[in-house]
């Protein structure tokens, strides 16, 4: 069977100033897409059963939303492949699912109706996403599997692009078929942070898809919590269940979305909370080290622009560690002309900086004047680009000259967080080795274009009513599936 691999993924704040152009996108063909994914080459496994026929990939850190030329080349190449390289027998189409793109509102949905155009109706699709994307109603139509992590963090995001493929490649197998799709939205949008797996409700949640996979008859179940910081019509949770027997996928179907809405006030922050000041002063006060705070306002990983300086401020207002008494790390605001500054002073300079706050509306606190010692600079990291360490007092900031999430020791470089008494990275829910790293963290609920605070935000585009937008008087929904 000849089975093709594309996609595009990205998730897009349409409340982040930033915007994502095609440099921002890295597109992956040939041998190199196919590296990609090492069940293309598991002998006697999907490897030697398949002919993988590598399309085009385009990935990028979340963002802004993505120029309309950006999209329309990388859409124009997948359908151009889709077509020359065809006949395919079915294609594992590699998403995110919360894409957002100028002058659009459901992207994901069009690029969809035109890979599907572009296929044939005989192919069959197999999605594997990112439980924080839309499943809208025009985008699952046009698709025959639809599966998503079900850890979040998203530890298991590889199995899940391997799942959706084996999904697909059993389908395509004698006696096999398109199964039947019930789809079904839940008029809830909540943050990542607060439908982490690691706690409940989340975590008895999801545990159930791979019981309801196991049923005699159903090839696949996912939820999806949506994505909270676009203003679009789609953005709220669904289920998918696959299924042979058609009864049974709209009862599992069913069964999943009653359950999301009867506990959707149960869900909590995936950690304590509080305002910068306030996760900053229990930080100080405590004995545990290092204590590691979420920027979480404007964490470049869900769509932040990554260059507000605000927690930076509020680190120097801090007495302790403006006097270095204390001391804290904090990686990562986007800052290319201010990176420049300090390369061309020197390392042991002392510079006088605007930082950050350049992109970003100044309602978010603007450029912030800073003067320190230049204590460490780096040449072309991979995804930061050029990197300067200024400190003042007891506070050692990282400007990078690109966005950059710092989720790993590695990420730091030579810079070691754990001899910081405070660590605040621009992140949401903590990935698993800064989790270990740290004795204490907390969830600073700080602005930005991934504010917690979705109601502060000012969506007007969603459907309403919505929870957690909507609660009193809310009506309970039917929540019956459509069988697709």
């Amino acid at each position: 069977m000849r089975i093709g691999i594309g996609g595009m993924a990205i998730e897009s704040s349409t409340f982040c100033p930033h915007r994502t152009t095609y440099d921002d996108f890295r597109v992956t063909r040939g041998d190199e897409l196919l590296g990609r994914y090492a069940w293309t080459g598991d002998e006697g496994g999907l490897g030697d059963r398949v002919e993988w026929v590598p399309l085009v990939h385009a990935e990028s850190l979340p963002g802004g939303p993505v120029e309309r030329d950006a999209y329309d080349r990388i859409k124009a190449e997948l359908i151009e492949r889709l077509r020359r390289d065809g006949p395919l027998d079915g294609l594992v189409y590699d998403i995110h699912g919360a894409m957002s793109v100028i002058g659009m509102e459901d992207a994901e949905g069009d690029l969809t109706e035109a890979v599907r155009e572009a296929i044939g109706p005989d192919a069959l699709i197999s999605a594997a996403m990112d439980p924080h994307g839309n499943v809208s109603r025009r985008f699952a139509d046009r698709l025959d599997l639809i599966t998503a992590h079900r850890l979040a963090p998203h530890e298991d995001a590889w199995e899940t692009r391997e799942r959706a493929a084996r999904k697909l490649v059993e389908r395509l197998s004698p006696g096999k078929g398109r199964p039947h799709v019930a789809w079904v939205q839940i008029p809830v949008l909540l943050p990542g942070e607060r439908t982490s797996t690691r706690l409940e409700p989340a975590r008895s949640l999801y545990g159930r898809l791979a019981a309801v996979e196991a049923m005699d008859g159903v090839v696949d179940a996912g939820i999806w919590v949506g994505y909270a910081w676009a203003d679009e019509p789609r953005c709220r949770a669904a289920v998918v269940v696959t299924a042979d027997d058609p009864v049974l996928a709209v009862e599992q179907a069913r069964s999943l979305a009653r359950e999301y809405w009867e506990v959707r006030r149960d869900f909590g922050f995936v950690g304590p909370t509080g305002s910068a000041d306030e996760c900053i002063a229990e930080a100080v006060a405590s004995s545990a080290r290092p204590f590691l705070i979420s920027d979480s306002g404007d964490n470049p990983t869900a769509g932040g622009a990554g260059d507000l300086a605000y927690v930076l401020g509020r680190l120097l207002a801090n007495k302790d560690l403006a006097a270095g008494r204390a001391t804290a790390l904090h990686p990562g605001i986007t800052d290319p002309a201010a990176v420049a500054e300090c390369f061309a002073a020197g390392l042991g300079a002392t510079v006088n900086l605007r930082v950050g706050g350049h992109i970003s509306a100044s309602d978010h606190g603007g450029p912030y004047d800073l003067t320190g010692e230049v204590v460490a600079l780096r040449r072309d990291d991979p995804v930061g680009g050029d990197l300067a360490a200024v400190r003042r007092g007891g506070v050692t900031v990282v400007l990078v000259s690109r966005r950059k999430p710092f989720h790993t020791l590695t990420d730091f470089g030579e810079l070691d967080p754990r001899t910081y008494d405070l660590v605040v990275v621009k992140i949401g829910y903590l990935e698993p080795e800064l989790y270990e790293m740290a004795a204490d963290w907390r969830l600073a609920l700080t602005p930005g274009g991934v504010d917690q605070d979705l109601p502060r935000l000012g969506h007007h585009r969603v459907e309403r009513p919505l929870y957690p937008f909507d609660d009193e008087g809310f009506e309970v929904p039917h929540l019956d599936p459509l069988l697709l």
